[in-house]
This record gives C-alpha cells, sequence and structure tokens, in this order.
C-alpha cells in the first residue's frame, strides 16, 4: 500500500480496531486524524504513536450519531491537512444481552446502536464525500461484523445494525461512484475488550473455527488496508471471520 502524502479519517480510533488502523496506515504513510467520544487517554496514545512512526496526527472529540459535530470534525481536518483520501468508518457500541431474551430489547437500546452504528457511519461518509471526491483512489471502508450475515452476535439490536451497515455499504457504493470506492470488512470474534468478561460467549458465539485462532485488532487492521487500495472493489462485505461461516 502506497499512501505517500494521504490523509485518512479512523473513527472509534483510539481503541481495538480503531487503534490499530491508525498504527497500520500512519507504517504505510499516511497522516491519520483519529474521532472518539469517550476514550480521551487511549486516543492521546494512538495519536502520539502515530507521530513517532513519523507522521501527523490529531485527535477529535466527537459523537459520530451528531451531524454538526461530525461536519465540524471534518472541518477541523480539512483546515490542517486541506485534503482526505480515505475515511473507515469503525466507531460502534454494543450492548451484552442474551440472544433470546426480546424484553430485555429497549427503546433506548434500538435507538443508541442504530444511531452510532448506522447514522454514525452515513454521517461521517456525507460529511467526508465533498473532500474524498477530490482525490483519485479515495475510499471508504465500513467496519461492520460477521453478526450482520449470520444475525447472531453480542445482542440482536447489535446484529441487526451490523447488517443495515452492510447495506448502507453498497448503497454507498452505487451513491458514490464512480469517485469514491465503499466496501465493508466484517470481523468475526476479535480480541478486544468488548469481549473481556464475555470469553464464553464469544466463543459460543463464534463456534468451532476450521482456522482455530480469534483475529487480533492488527489482522482486521491489515484488511482495512486492502480494501482501502483495491482498484476494483466497491460494494463489497468482505468477511474475516477465521472460517467461521464455511
Amino acid at each position: 500500500m502506497n499512501a505517500e502524502r494521504k490523509v485518512a479519517v479512523v473513527t472509534g480510533g483510539g481503541t481495538g480496531i480503531g487503534r490499530a488502523t491508525c498504527i497500520r496506515l500512519a507504517q504505510t504513510g499516511c497522516d491519520v486524524a483519529l474521532i472518539y467520544s469517550r476514550s480521551a487517554e487511549q486516543a492521546d496514545q494512538t495519536m502520539h504513536d502515530v507521530v513517532q512512526l513519523g507522521r501527523q496526527a490529531m485527535a477529535i472529540r466527537a459523537d459520530v450519531s451528531d451531524k454538526a459535530q461530525v461536519n465540524a470534525a471534518f472541518e477541523q481536518v480539512i483546515l490542517q491537512w486541506g485534503q482526505l483520501n480515505y475515511l473507515v468508518n469503525n466507531a460502534a457500541i454494543t450492548r451484552q444481552l442474551p440472544f433470546n431474551d426480546l424484553d430485555l430489547v429497549t427503546d433506548e437500546i434500538w435507538d443508541v446502536l442504530l444511531s452510532v452504528n448506522l447514522k454514525g457511519s452515513f454521517n461521517c461518509s456525507h460529511a467526508a464525500a465533498p473532500h474524498l471526491r477530490k482525490q483519485a483512489g479515495s475510499a471508504i471502508v465500513n467496519v461492520g461484523s460477521i453478526a450482520g450475515e449470520t444475525g447472531f452476535g453480542s445482542s440482536l439490536p447489535y446484529a441487526v445494525s451490523k447488517a443495515a451497515v452492510h447495506g448502507l455499504t453498497r448503497s454507498l457504493a452505487r451513491a458514490l461512484a464512480p469517485s469514491i470506492r465503499v466496501n465493508c470488512i466484517a470481523p468475526g470474534a476479535v480480541d478486544t475488550r468488548w469481549w473481556v468478561g464475555h470469553e464464553d460467549k464469544m466463543r459460543q458465539i463464534s463456534g468451532t473455527l476450521p482456522l482455530e485462532r480469534i483475529s487480533t485488532p492488527e489482522d482486521i487492521a491489515e484488511a482495512i488496508c486492502f480494501l482501502l487500495t483495491a482498484p476494483s472493489l466497491t460494494g463489497q462485505v468482505i468477511k474475516a471471520e477465521n472460517g467461521q461461516t464455511l
């Protein structure tokens, strides 16, 4: 991946897959703006690590479900660096719920998961699109989930929200072609803080994995960077799940 003089925005960039993606993009030559909502200390550390790799970095606090905050964040990126080449819509939340207990699925849970996971990805894509169109080879990668394919995950609303992200990917790919490619990575189980204390549930959901391993955030970051620079791919949902759905 040759990303010399390129600028990327990564939402949820302070921790987990987002952090790993920021580091990988910096290693390939990107300046990186990471958007975070609560993990200020981790965002500062990620920003520091990007700078240590010789690239410029900024950390911007914003709620991706709030259109005004998103627009302000992207304006800050353009004011600082004057261009945008890549967007990684990684910010997401979940609620750990017993999957078959529908009584626990409240309106509040639906609202917050759809607002962040789905609306947040749209808000950021909308704000980024005018700037991405100005750069050849620009791309968006949405971070979905294998739960969006199987319908089974940390909770029912989470699985549905990620299925919607997969649908958003295909629709945006049509809407933004030919100037911007849009793809989605759908990870299976990944060793992140989301599953701390819920390891047994993670193994139950994943089942028997042919590759006999759980993905690392760095695994998914590598796949994201591939999708950002794959010129023939758009509208695709690529599964990275160690053979879970074979």
